[in-house]
């Protein structure tokens, strides 16, 4: 069910390629200087050669990350750890090259790929070459201790991550759960010395770029000034807050009601460990605790998939299936015999599914895909950044990215939200659409999802931004963690929290150094980019019901979006798409409308807030 495997492109790719991030960013005084009047030509020689070598670099770099990930060994790691020295090298020196030709006129595109190459990295390295090698190993470990994480027990029983998923989405036992919650964040406990250095060094490496910090490096990558990113993702948050206040009020009402006052805390928040999920982050694994009678879903999408035979395979094809519908090209052979779509048995792999972008001829996934309505959507997720991949092959190796990195999120969950009970009528798995009395069960397990993440996943890169910047001190790092925690979720730990532990790492995005505002953005985008779809589709009705399967109208206009990669700023591509420039949640709004009236007469009478 609700899982959350997300992840973005390859990033082994992205870092040898020094693709990611804009370079509208907030700059310190201690900038590269110029040693010589740089000329335009050797800009332009400087941007030739560059390409070149990420592209030679990066065949190799793509392929030491693929085989850590899928062959987790002390070696392998080891491996992966030398590549990203390699590649983060290379990232550091286009970057501080680029910056020599500040003020030079160059043509467009030029000076577009110049400013990509100064903030085109995630964690820079400081210049000096035992720090950066000290910072390599330190982000392989990191990954690799989340990689082979568990919860032993006192009896010598262990739960890997996958086991403690489930545990937390079908267990209504709340010693168990708080006791399994607790259980996956010893494994971060370890992590805290090693990133607190790593943050340490990663600073360092943005300040030789000159920028403030690693914090402000990332909210430059949105073709504005750092700090207007901020207010940016505020003011849509401030868009869809009264949404998730309605739907926080809900479950806390019917989570009492199921687990009884003593369980519930009396200032308004919800115990992280009853929502099903354990990093509380979406909630539709507790969909039958919260669900009245009259929000009654109509089926049940992994017991529909069971029965129509699918396995993992199937569940890649029908994914595929869903964009060669729309007029997008067949996805190449290699991806079908490279990629990685079900969890092997004799070794240990990364689970956290991911799409990788080899080169443009080599796309691939990984994924321990099971038969389940959430790895569905994960596959179709996960496809959306394949497509991408295809559809920008022919830019330049600098452009090769997506508009920002929360279009590349979007695209797949736009599909997804595409896979309506009309859609799976069309594949065979369903003989007849659900009446619409059946909406409200539809939405809320919907809402449940998309609506509970969005303060989560503001909430990750508000933390790192502050600890980046030193607003957050490593000796408030837990106590900052969930400071944010109750102020955007309204949810509270379970069990006393201290600094001895180092909850932000039990999430697979922290150790993995994976910038997570990529995922609040797109939730915003992909209703944008559904409902533009639905309009050029011609559909009339409730945004909700709408599938644009097998449509080509909107596929061409897709691709052609798709195509720009990151050529242009994003307000161009998003242009090109939905016909305006700005990002806006009044899609997930007017998605959500019907549930919003629904909650509200649920809510009359209770005490909302915290």
């Amino acid at each position: 069910m609700k899982l959350n495997l997300k992840s973005g492109a390859s990033l082994a790719v992205i870092l040898a390629m020094s693709l990611g991030l804009a370079a509208c960013a907030e700059k310190t005084d201690g900038g590269p200087t110029e040693a010589a009047a740089p000329t335009a030509a050797e800009a332009i020689a400087f941007v030739a050669d560059a390409e070149k070598r990420a592209v030679e670099l990066g065949d190799f770099a793509g392929k030491a990350f693929w085989v850590q990930a899928n062959f987790v060994t002390v070696d392998t790691t080891g491996i992966a750890a030398y590549a990203d020295q390699l590649t983060t090298a290379m990232a550091m020196e286009f970057a501080k090259d680029a910056a020599r030709f500040n003020g030079i006129d160059v043509p467009a595109d030029v000076r577009r790929k110049l400013e990509l190459m100064k903030g085109g990295i995630t964690i820079p390295a400081p210049n000096d070459k035992v720090k950066a090698k000290e910072l390599a190993d330190i982000k392989a470990n990191l990954d690799s201790t989340y990689a082979s994480g568990e919860y032993c027990r006192e009896d010598g029983t262990c739960m890997s991550d996958r086991e403690i998923i489930k545990t937390m989405a079908t267990s209504r036992d709340p010693e168990e759960l708080k006791e399994v919650w607790a259980g996956w964040r010893k494994v971060s406990v370890p992590m805290r010395g090693d990133y607190e250095r790593m943050v340490e060094l990663a600073n360092e490496g943005a300040r030789e770029l000159g920028f403030a910090d690693t914090g402000a490096l990332w909210r430059g990558g949105y073709d504005m000034p750092a700090d207007d990113f901020v207010v940016e993702t505020e003011r849509l948050w401030q868009q869809v807050k009264p949404l998730y206040d309605s739907l926080q009020c809900h479950v806390k009402a019917r989570l009492g009601d199921y687990y009884g006052a003593r369980n519930m805390p009396e200032d308004g928040k919800i115990p992280a460990h009853l929502l099903g999920n354990v990093w509380a982050q979406q909630w539709g694994n507790i969909y039958d605790l919260v669900a009245d009678g009259d929000a009654d879903a109509g089926y049940d999408l992994t017991q529909v998939l069971v029965e129509g035979g699918y396995d993992a395979m199937q569940v890649a094809k029908t994914g595929e299936q869903f964009f060669t519908s729309i007029g997008l090209d067949p996805l190449p052979e290699t991806f079908w015999e490279r990629s990685l779509i079900t969890k092997p048995r004799d070794r240990k792999v990364q689970c956290h599914a991911s799409a990788w972008d080899m080169s443009t001829t080599d796309v691939r996934i990984k994924m321990c895909t099971e038969v389940t309505a959430d790895d569905f959507r994960t596959m179709h997720h996960e496809l959306g950044h394949i497509f991408y991949y295809t559809s920008y092959k022919d830019q330049p190796i600098s452009f090769r990215s997506g508009a920002h990195d929360g279009f590349h999120e979007a695209i797949g969950d736009a599909v997804a939200l595409s896979t309506t009970p009309n859609y799976l009528v069309e594949l065979g798995l369903l003989n007849e659409e659900p009446d619409a009395s059946k909406d409200l069960g539809l939405l809320l397990d919907q809402a449940l999802d998309k609506v509970a993440f969005m303060p989560f996943s503001l909430v990750v890169d508000k933390w790192r931004w502050g600890v980046f910047s030193g607003d957050i001190k490593p000796a408030d790092y837990n106590k900052a963690w969930w400071d944010l925690r109750e102020e955007y979720q309204g949810i509270v730990a379970p069990v006393e929290r201290s600094e001895a532990d180092f909850d932000p790492g039990a999430k697979y995005h922290i150790p993995g150094n994976t910038p997570y505002t990529r995922y609040f953005l797109a939730h915003i985008l992909q209703f944008q980019f559904y409902k533009s779809a639905c309009a050029e589709a011609g559909f009339e009705g409730a945004l909700h019901r709408c599938s644009f399967y097998g449509n080509k109208q909107v596929g061409a206009k897709l691709k052609a979006m798709l195509a720009m990669g990151q050529s242009k700023p994003w307000p161009d591509a998003l242009e090109a798409f939905t016909g305006t420039r700005q990002m806006d949640g009044t899609a997930m709004l007017e998605y959500f409308a019907p549930l919003k009236t629904w909650l509200d007469e649920q809510n009359k009478g209770r005490s909302c807030g915290w």
